[in-house]
């Protein structure tokens, strides 16, 4: 036989573009793979220069905010790497439990509790809080609402505690914690707000604590949105000491053999006599405040922004929020004496952020915004970081690092 022949039949002709298609099948593949491996493992540069900036690009931010907490609820969370590892020198007791780690999930993020399980057991996470969350349903203000300020690392909001309600959130907190296992999970708590048209807000509140005191470990009257009108002005001493009573007399009727704490969020935007009045209310064990949340968002929009966004009505958070809130933090620390918990939020991005924070006084952080720009690694970066600025330091403990600004001036 021929021996081109033989070759023809050994090697038959291949049909126009069969090798590019091949070539491009096995890219696509190899892509696929990596991103997939990247993903998994949570890469923070991999997150931060190729994942975020597409997003940034292609989705507008509520609809990447919904997308994310979805993929949160299915349990799309980096599953090695470092989120999952914790340092010992991060452990902390307070309020009488133990938390893997002071790092936490601020309220903003999943606000109807829709992911409180994956972000509970898997996401790194030492404390989660969902909400706000009001009473009844409300669809917030319209769109757009959420503005990202790329150049400054910042985002505004002015959601205006858009809800599913009491009704539809209970539900899903109950089924989370059916199957909850303290020892394994992260510490959990709700955030409670008004509805918009409410006149006397501390029955909204009143309604908050019925539905979820028995089925968390915290709650926290957010009393310091700049999105619900009116809402601020119950920061005022005389107001908050009224809502401060209210609740807890509601909280008492419950007779609960686990209790839960009750930690109040305000402005950073607040000036020193109203920071004073509200430090002295806190630390009166009357009103039975466990905890502050320093901070919520800013109205103050700082010289030095760059976005186009930065005119936009709303909260600021992010980076730019970052030196106020710690400064509040400092501030309440020192008129409270140290003598209530604070945990501190507002810009954290780094391990170098979170341990100003609890420099100044902070006993745990929350963090959100920094999803926006580095994705759910930004967990385990932080985590990795504060440890290493512990050693660096000489702190054997995380405990041993708060407040520890105000010990070196004296």
């Amino acid at each position: 036989m021929n021996q081109n022949a033989d070759r023809k039949y050994i090697y038959p002709k291949l049909p126009p573009g069969a090798i590019s298609k091949s070539t491009v099948i096995v890219l696509a593949t190899g892509i696929a793979g990596y991103t997939a491996l990247e993903l998994l493992y949570g890469s923070e540069t991999f997150y931060k220069k190729a994942v975020m900036p597409m997003v940034h690009k292609f989705v507008d931010g509520e609809d990447s905010h919904r997308w994310a907490v979805r993929a949160a609820s299915w349990g799309l969370l980096p599953r090695f790497g470092w989120n999952r590892k914790e340092y010992p020198e991060l452990k902390c007791e307070l309020f009488g439990r133990e938390f893997k780690n002071p790092i936490g999930l601020a309220a903003g993020f999943d606000k109807d509790g829709q992911a409180i399980t994956q972000l509970a057991k898997n996401s790194g996470f030492g404390l989660i809080e969902i909400g706000s969350v009001t009473p009844i349903p409300q669809p917030g203000n319209n769109r757009p609402r959420v503005f990202r300020l790329l150049e400054d690392e910042g985002v505004i909001n002015r959601y205006g505690f858009n809800s599913d309600g009491v009704g539809r959130v209970h539900q899903r907190v109950r089924s989370a914690r059916d199957s909850w296992v303290p020892e394994d999970y992260a510490y959990f708590g709700v955030n409670l707000g008004k509805n918009k048209l409410t006149e006397d807000a501390k029955l909204d509140y009143e309604i908050g604590v019925n539905y979820f005191a028995p089925h968390c470990d915290y709650l926290v009257l957010n009393v310091s949105s700049p999105n619900t009108p009116g809402l601020r002005s119950m920061q005022k001493k005389s107001d908050l000491e009224k809502l401060l009573a209210y609740v807890k007399e509601a909280l008492d009727m419950h007779k609960l053999e686990k209790r839960p704490q009750v930690f109040l969020k305000i402005a950073p935007d607040l000036i020193e006599t109203e920071m004073k009045d509200i430090a002295q209310v806190v630390i009166n064990k009357k009103f039975g405040v466990d905890g502050i949340i320093v901070s919520n968002t800013t109205i103050a929009r700082p010289d030095y922004l760059k976005s186009e966004n930065k005119s936009e009505t709303g909260g600021l958070s992010g980076a730019p929020v970052r030196e106020i809130s710690t400064e509040c933090v400092r501030k309440m620390y020192r008129l409270t004496n140290g003598q209530i918990p604070i945990i501190g939020c507002g810009g954290i991005f780094s391990g170098e952020d979170a341990y100003e924070k609890i420099r100044a006084g902070a006993s745990l952080v929350q963090l959100y915004s920094a999803f926006v720009y580095e994705g759910f690694p930004v967990i385990g970066k932080i985590k990795r970081e504060l440890a290493e600025l512990l050693k660096r330091d000489g702190f054997n403990h995380i405990s041993e690092a708060v407040g520890a600004d105000h010990r070196k001036k004296n």
